[in-house]
């Protein structure tokens, strides 16, 4: 049986970080599952899931932390790992997958007010992309976000459309809700 590692790590943007920490991956004997890798404000921000075959389990953790730790001496790749408990992964039934936009003028509290009201009501987030930019008209700073939410299937989506609906009132920005 394989285990199951996350890998996070960020540095300043330059070629040649993916091959960096690809290579970390390939030489461990690992193999690279899923990845999330995003330039934020000129940092380069990484997110990895990998695998360690059955094979080459002994001392894997220890040493791909090695490895984290070498990458940032000589590369100024700060990068973390973190096993994961696959006991403790649910497997995801009756859920239901829909996508939330928000788009208006930017202010502080969109995320925040968004993600708590999906929290109280016990809608998970798979997915969360924002940017802030430009209107071509106006010039004034326009915040868009992009949600994809888990909702458990006995949870009536009426309610959710109306909370959204009000937060989207109460922010001044236009909320959908599709899927």
């Amino acid at each position: 049986m394989s285990k199951k590692f996350l890998l996070t790590a960020f540095s300043k943007d330059r070629p040649g970080i993916v091959a960096d920490l690809s290579r970390v991956i390939y030489e461990n004997g690992c193999n690279l599952e899923e990845s999330s890798m995003t330039n934020l404000a000129g940092e380069f921000a990484i997110l990895l899931l990998l695998s360690v075959p059955a094979g080459n389990l002994k001392d894997a953790e220890e040493k791909l932390s090695t490895e984290c730790r070498r990458l940032e001496r000589e590369k100024g790749i700060t990068a973390f790992i973190r096993p994961i408990d696959l006991e403790t992964q649910k497997k995801k039934t009756d859920i239901l997958t829909k996508t939330i936009h928000v788009e208006g003028l930017d202010q502080a509290g969109i995320v925040y007010k968004v993600s708590s009201f999906l929290a109280d009501r016990g809608i998970n987030i798979a997915t969360l992309h924002t940017e802030r930019r430009l209107s071509p008209e106006s010039g004034a700073a326009i915040y868009a976000m992009t949600i994809t939410v888990e909702l458990p299937s006995q949870v009536s989506l009426q309610p959710v459309e109306d909370g959204l609906a009000q937060i989207g009132d109460q922010l001044n920005v236009d909320v959908t809700f599709e899927g």
